[in-house]
């Protein structure tokens, strides 16, 4: 998504479904591109694999509608060091940033062998967070209203378009069109088709002695030709009530 004239990209979960090696693929293009072309990225994964977790610049570590932790990547053990967990050798950070904030597995990552275990709560944390240099750099920059005279003349849009109506037009046209290329084929069939079911009962209708006056008698030819099967039918007189 194009912000503006800042280029910025929101992803939720783009990995679900997929292996660890091509997750990581598409976690190192989107590096890239952030570095190469000074993008914002976004993304949230459930999970993510050591090798796709370390791609990543900051961390955002988010429950209960809290901000837990966002900042450096490497500087998110040593926060949770500070408020009392550390996580184990091989265990990878993403799974640790996962369950040290659950109620159920937060005990087992508690570093103070000579002190009793006393859940901490996302609450907790978040306040924890804020009295961090880097939680109050955040915290003043979004208690600051913001001064609209710095924003870019491109960055909102007043208008309900951003393209004028024809080039609109034009672009809904050709889509259209190449949609249809695509599917010459069954457009062309569906064209016959038509064209065959419609030419049947119109040449049945000319040479029956039907009166195009009698509504009845029309009504029978239609649900007659709607089906498909005209097999025998009597022309009768407006006048007479049988068929």
């Amino acid at each position: 998504m194009i912000v503006g004239p800042t280029k910025a990209l929101f992803m939720d979960e783009i990995t679900n479904g997929l292996d660890s090696s091509t997750a990581f693929q598409i976690v190192k293009s989107l590096q890239q591109l952030a570095h190469i072309t000074n993008a914002t990225v976004v993304v949230s994964l459930l999970q993510p694999a050591p090798e796709s977790f370390d791609l990543f610049d900051d961390v955002m570590l988010m429950a209960k509608g809290k901000i837990v932790y966002h900042g450096p990547r490497g500087e998110v053990l040593n926060f949770f060091e500070e408020c009392g967990f550390r996580c184990p050798e091989r265990k990878g950070v993403a799974d640790f940033l996962q369950e040290v904030i659950s109620r159920k597995d937060q005990v087992q990552y508690w570093r103070h062998e000579d002190l009793p275990y006393r859940f901490v709560s996302v609450e907790t944390l978040s306040k924890k967070f804020k009295d961090l240099s880097v939680g109050k750099k955040i915290e003043d920059a979004l208690s600051k209203p913001y001064d609209k005279s710095k924003s870019h003349k491109d960055a909102l849009s007043f208008s309900v378009y951003s393209l004028p109506n024809r080039e609109l037009f034009i672009a809904c046209i050709s889509r259209e069109y190449l949609l249809m290329k695509r599917n010459y084929f069954i457009y062309i069939f569906k064209t016959f088709q038509v064209t065959y079911e419609v030419s049947i009962p119109q040449i049945s209708l000319l040479l029956s002695s039907f009166d195009v006056n009698s509504i009845p008698e029309l009504s029978t030819f239609m649900y007659t030709a709607f089906h498909g099967r005209i097999h025998h039918y009597d022309c009768v007189h407006p006048n007479t009530d049988g068929y």
